[in-house]
């Protein structure tokens, strides 16, 4: 029902935006470099062989290691220990207006001359809502009980993923402020294009290496089953 709602209200305003609303024909964009899609390309090459932009997409394509774990695993591992799914989902929704809210907030702090101190400030917050994610796992199944989770486990998640979303969205909010900054205004388009495709990159190979890690780096015992370990899939399912 959720998710046919909102489909529905996107469907909706889209179509509306695509019928009622209008170009104003008075204002000429700005005119980019390129051409084509050649064009484009040789542009963006041009641009990632600067050695400032080479810099800045190494450190930003590493910066999210650290919690990448956290991000990717914690929820699956809460439904592993008996969290059902259909209550996690439902933690989500009180979310939404603060992810609404957030950038409203956030962009106060990055509208100056050094957007990513906010960055800088919220990686030690969010590295240590890792170790508070850690916990939740760990403390699933101590207050696991037949009738579920209590009341008070679920508040604890809800606002751990409320603190979870500030950290997530001032460095965000941060790092999009940069681009936007940096960006020359004659190719603004490419330009930022090119460094919010690397932050996207930077937020997703580490959340898939940490999904594909996983399995290879939980401790398995077999109970009953002498002389085998259930270090891997197969063995496990044997």
């Amino acid at each position: 029902d959720f998710l046919f709602f909102w489909g529905a209200v996107f469907l909706v305003t889209t179509t509306l935006v695509a019928f009622l609303k209008k170009e104003n024909q008075e204002l000429i964009p700005a005119k980019e470099e390129t051409k084509g899609i050649t064009d484009t390309y040789r542009l963006l090459f041009s641009i990632i062989k600067m050695p400032a932009v080479l810099t800045f997409c190494l450190l930003i394509l590493t910066s999210k290691v650290g919690f990448s774990a956290a991000d990717a695993v914690t929820g699956l591992k809460l439904v592993e220990e008996g969290v059902p799914k259909e209550h996690l989902a439902l933690l989500a929704v009180p979310m939404v207006p603060l992810q609404i809210i957030l950038p409203l907030v956030i962009s106060k702090y990055t509208a100056g001359p050094q957007p990513l101190n906010t960055f800088y400030k919220a990686m030690p917050y969010r590295l240590l809502l890792g170790l508070e994610f850690a916990f939740l796992v760990w403390w699933a199944p101590k207050v696991k009980h037949e009738g579920g989770f209590p009341i008070y486990y679920y508040a604890v998640v809800v606002l751990s993923y409320a603190l979870h979303q500030i950290t997530l969205y001032s460095m965000y909010v941060a790092i999009m402020a940069f681009n936007a900054k940096v960006s020359d205004p004659l190719i603004g388009g490419t330009y930022m294009t090119l460094l919010n495709t690397v932050s996207n990159l930077g937020g997703n190979w580490p959340s898939t290496v940490a999904l594909w890690l996983v399995d290879p780096l939980t401790v398995k015992e077999c109970a009953g089953a002498q002389g085998h370990t259930c270090a891997t899939t197969a063995a496990a399912e044997v």
